[in-house]
């Protein structure tokens, strides 16, 4: 995972050299926002000629999704101080869909701290490698590198979709690919990414199985 999602960075490192970005500049984006889909959304804009304020307005509701992450992580890794700071800084789809998949805490931090790390070094390494090379290299699509996050993401998710009783998963992937397909012409980038997010959180909601601590008092009138 590491490894496909850092592959990719070469395509951002090109890619931001070509939208005026420098050295420093793409590799400050890498190490400080560390959120590809928002890299490559804050470039987009600068590459077209937008504001500044544009280009954080877009790279910051991609963004929005992380945020989405922590509580599912915090409980798993039950770490304070600079440690967290350190894992809310490496919090990305990747560390979150490999922790999250392990059975039992000790797994599922190691899972965490492998994907967010090794992703880390590797992303900001491949960065560097393509806005030194990117003249170079060419257009990073004739090595397939724009299919390597597509190919990641499906990696990431398909296990959550192939086992038994994974009926509402799917419902709840189809669903989020007909609503973030249907608003992308309509809506700001980074837009679509929440409405897909939302249809999950209200599936949800809606599939939520009972408390079973509600039906506590229930039972203990009918017994009394």
């Amino acid at each position: 995972m590491s490894v496909a999602t850092g592959l990719y960075g070469v395509s951002f490192g090109a890619l931001a050299v070509a939208a005026g970005l420098d050295l420093p500049q793409t590799a400050a984006l890498s190490i400080l926002m560390f959120s590809g889909g928002s890299q490559f959304a804050f470039i987009g804009v600068i590459g077209a000629g937008g504001a500044a304020g544009a280009a954080i307005a877009t790279a910051g509701l991609l963004g929005v999704r992380n945020g989405l992450y922590g509580p599912q992580v915090a409980p798993l890794l039950g770490v304070h101080g600079w440690r967290r700071l350190l894992a809310a800084h490496l919090t990305i789809d990747e560390s979150t869909a490999v922790g999250t998949a392990q059975h039992g805490r000790p797994a599922a931090r190691a899972g965490f701290w492998w994907t967010g790390v090794g992703v880390f070094v590797l992303w900001n390494a491949f960065t560097l490698a393509g806005a030194v090379l990117g003249d170079a290299l060419g257009d990073p699509r004739r090595y397939g590198l724009d299919a390597a996050a597509a190919a990641a993401f499906l990696a990431l998710v398909w296990p959550r979709l192939t086992g038994p009783s994974a009926h509402l998963a799917r419902l709840v992937a189809v669903g989020a690919v007909l609503v973030a397909l249907a608003a992308t012409p309509f809506v700001p980038a980074g837009v679509p990414v929440l409405l897909a997010a939302a249809v999950a959180i209200v599936v949800g909601v809606v599939a939520a199985p009972p408390d079973p601590t509600d039906a506590a008092p229930a039972r203990e009138g009918a017994a009394s």
